[in-house]
């Protein structure tokens, strides 16, 4: 009976594969690839960047079905397509970003240390509520929430918690989570994200800034 019913959990269950050495490899060229284009292409060549790189990003999730990493990725990519593009053309984008980190947290929520929650909250935050879109400053909450209870001290998990504490105009919260965000430990592989990503801190801090004079 016991093997019975450990059968039909085993059944239900996602099979996680861990990635192997080459698709460790894969996930580090598709993360350097998405930091070139957000922080070192101009703005109006990113959009067709971010493209091919979502075409390299599925077939990244195909090559590795069972895994959380290139589906987050993939979420990520299509995520940061969509804002390159702008406009109606991009809540198809959104929506597709959203699927691919829904699968990767029923995978494995933990995986890249929440970045799933993370890339999650941040679109919640971010997409036009309805009718338009599928936003939801609650859910953003919850989400983000989430991402920082296991990375307290990342820095995409704090500055992401910041920027939606700026949103609801929770300036001194805000604030110290940008302060938090810029003392997390730098990333092996990530100097380039780092560096962007430090260069989005300072820029809200000044909006914090502006916001209170």
């Amino acid at each position: 009976m016991k093997r019975l019913l450990l059968a039909g959990v085993l059944a239900f269950s996602p099979l996680v594969w861990a990635l192997d050495q080459a698709g460790n490899q894969r996930l580090s060229e598709v993360q350097q690839r998405w930091a070139q284009i957000q922080y070192q292409l101009p703005e109006a060549q990113r959009a067709k960047a971010f493209e091919a790189l979502a075409v390299e990003a599925a077939g990244f999730v195909r090559q590795y079905p069972g895994s959380a990493e290139p589906l987050i990725w993939e979420g990520i990519v299509n995520s940061s397509w969509a804002g390159a593009t702008g406009g109606l053309g991009a809540l198809g984008k959104v929506k597709a970003a959203r699927a691919s980190l829904e699968k990767a947290l029923a995978l494995d929520p933990k995986a890249l240390q929440g970045s799933a929650y993370t890339s999650l909250g941040a679109l919640y935050d971010r997409v036009p509520g309805w009718p338009l879109g599928f936003g939801d400053q609650d859910k953003a909450e919850a989400m983000l929430r989430q991402a920082l209870a296991i990375n307290p001290d990342g820095i995409d998990s704090n500055y992401f918690w910041a920027d939606h504490l700026y949103r609801q105009n929770r300036y001194g919260e805000a604030r110290a989570a940008l302060d938090k965000a810029l003392h997390a430990a730098p990333r092996p592989g990530r100097g380039l994200a780092d560096q962007g990503r430090r260069g989005e801190i300072d820029a809200l801090l000044k909006a914090i800034e502006d916001k209170q004079d």
